[in-house]
């Protein structure tokens, strides 16, 4: 069964930090391209990363760029976020999904093929 479970979300101030993770099981996480995707309550979700299958590339969300980064390690099947400078505007739930065509770098959250349930992050001012 291909699952994805994120982790690690929680309560922090402002301009504190935080990691998430995504623990992949029932595939091959070299085979998929992944994104980290947030919704906060009443808007859409929204892209946030996206980080290719050998994490040789990544692309960021302008809101976020200098401030998060995405990892990922093949042979663990985890993908990570790490977040710095967190800002009350970072509250949202948090979303990894995973992407089967390794050549698109998708900001869609309909490219995406599997997803998560989701961990909170909750910033406060």
């Amino acid at each position: 069964q291909v699952q994805l479970v994120e982790s690690g979300g929680g309560l922090v101030q402002a301009g504190g930090s935080l990691r998430v993770s995504c623990a992949a099981s029932g595939l091959t996480l070299r085979r998929y391209t992944m994104g980290w995707f947030r919704q906060a309550p009443g808007k859409e979700r929204e892209f946030v990363a996206v980080i290719n299958w050998s994490g040789g590339s990544t692309s960021y969300a302008d809101s976020v760029k200098g401030r998060f980064t995405i990892s990922r390690d093949n042979i663990k099947n985890m993908v990570y976020l790490q977040m710095n400078s967190l800002r009350p505007e970072d509250t949202a739930a948090y979303y990894c999904a995973g992407d089967t065509t390794l050549w698109r770098m998708g900001t869609d959250s309909q490219s995406y093929d599997v997803w998560g349930q989701g961990t909170q992050v909750t910033v406060s001012s």
